[in-house]
């Protein structure tokens, strides 16, 4: 039997989340049964080497101006030409352009789309054409609950088209007692230092990693360090508040870790204070990692983080709120571990890559077999 070819399109692959999934993805792939090419507008980093790795062509097409620019559908269709996918799979909104524009006109046979944020801000105009867009799939996926209510509530897609899938993430692998205590030798955090930790790309506007440092700064505590693992356009002047508030002896950045297992395991609490956010992959990272998750209540991350149970939610922009929940888990290791257990047990039942491979793979064959593709 033929393998079933596979067209991915994304918007940029760099460090972020959605190339993270499609990374995930390719890892888990059957790849006797598959084929993977991906089209992205450009690709830069570790990530696209991975990728390319595993076997997986990325076609770059360059950037959009606007989704109505034809001499980059031409690029797309020429490769659906080429490579005659079965299946088209758009994510993010330059990607579910490319999916629906390319699908219909390329007659690819199942077309899917995928929202991959929570997009609060997005225009009347960016809706109307996002409902448009998913008249012509054949399912269009939300990454989580939240997700998936926009979808059919804002957007206005049908409810016999949308369907869940939780991202996964990757098992921990296992770092050793050396290992770890040489990192913390290396990066000055004492034996009786408490660590919030937190990951993503550094674009202060959306993670809103200051108000971490804010929070921090409130509790007035030199013991408590802020462990950021992550690179972006913001990085400098993250450094340049915590000079400002005195912090910086307690700000610890170390950039982008292309395993960054070994970080984790100096945390003692997990913090993301996203202003929106479509799921919050590092928080299910963190939480396989028995970490108590403290997340802002937005997006995907109300769905993963159960309030007192797998850690504490608090509302966006509040770093006072932040601070109190860092005290509260400070003064209690164990409510900390509690917190820890209890998030693993929900981030293995449902965010796994293992999980998140299979679903997607049964979702494809699923839709094939619907329209008498294979048995």
């Amino acid at each position: 039997m033929q393998k079933i070819r596979l067209l991915h399109c994304i918007e940029t692959i760099s460090s972020g989340g959605v190339e993270k999934i499609r990374l995930t993805f390719a890892k888990g792939l059957d790849f006797d049964q598959f084929e993977l090419k991906i089209i992205c507008t450009k690709a830069v980093g570790p990530i696209k080497e991975q990728l390319k790795s595993l076997g997986v062509e990325i076609i770059e097409v360059g950037t959009f101006k606007s989704p109505f620019e034809w001499r980059k559908y031409k690029k797309v269709l020429e490769i659906i030409r080429n490579y005659q996918p079965h299946i088209i799979h758009g994510a993010v909104f330059e990607g579910m352009s490319m999916a629906t524009v390319g699908g219909y006109i390329g007659n690819v046979p199942v077309v899917i789309l995928e929202e991959t944020s929570f997009p609060s801000t997005r225009s009347k105009k960016a809706l109307l054409l996002q409902r448009i867009y998913s008249n012509f799939a054949d399912k269009v996926i939300g990454i989580a609950p939240s997700v998936v209510q926009f979808l059919k509530e804002k957007v206005k897609v049908s409810s016999s088209k949308v369907i869940l899938i939780n991202n996964g993430v990757d098992f921990p692998e296992t770092c050793s007692e050396v290992e770890i205590q040489s990192l913390k030798k290396c990066l000055g955090i004492e034996k009786d230092d408490l660590v919030i930790g937190s990951v993503g790309r550094v674009h202060d506007r959306v993670k809103r990693f200051s108000d971490i440092l804010k929070a921090i700064k409130l509790l007035d505590n030199p013991k408590t360090k802020f462990l950021l693992v992550g690179q972006g356009p913001d990085l400098s002047e993250l450094t340049e508040l915590a000079i400002h508030l005195g912090f910086q002896d307690q700000f610890i950045p170390v950039g982008f870790q292309e395993k960054p297992d070994p970080f984790y395991e100096l945390m003692d609490v997990f913090c993301l204070s996203s202003a929106h956010e479509g799921f919050g992959l590092v928080a299910a990272e963190a939480m396989l990692h028995k970490l108590p998750v403290i997340a802002t209540q937005v997006g995907g991350l109300q769905d993963i983080v159960v309030d007192n149970e797998t850690g504490f939610l608090v509302p966006p922009y509040v770093p006072g709120q932040i601070a109190e929940k860092i005290g509260i888990l400070i003064d209690n290791p164990q409510l900390r571990k509690f917190f820890g257990e209890k998030g693993c047990e929900r981030a293995l039942k449902h965010y796994t890559a293992d999980r998140y491979c299979q679903v997607v793979e049964n979702l494809y064959l699923q839709l094939l077999k619907g329209k008498g593709l294979i048995t």
